[in-house]
């Protein structure tokens, strides 16, 4: 691969990665209760309690709303992410990246 075609394929990728950080996925739990907020680079934009919906009795039932919001949120930004960057996978040894 000449260096003006890593060039235009690092361009690429670059521009994927900002449309990944772009991309928001919500996710909720709880019937509404919690919402999460992720990009597509896995980092966390907001969480969102709804306290009409939580019982205060029952901070676990909370947590693990929580736990398994955040779980879900990663996985679907991973596959996101996996899903807009493979096109590139095979190239980007031969970027050095």
């Amino acid at each position: 691969m000449s260096r003006i075609d890593q060039a235009k394929m690092a361009l690429k990728i670059k521009k994927v990665q900002k449309e990944l950080e772009r991309e928001i996925i919500e996710v909720e739990k709880g019937d509404g209760a919690v919402r999460i907020e992720i990009n597509g680079e896995q980092k966390l934009k907001k969480i969102h309690i709804d306290p009409a919906l939580v019982d205060l009795e029952d901070i676990t039932m909370l947590e693990r709303w929580l736990e398994e919001a955040i779980r879900e949120a990663i996985q679907k930004s991973q596959h996101l992410a996996t899903e807009k960057m493979q096109p590139f996978m095979g190239l980007l040894g031969s970027l050095g990246l």
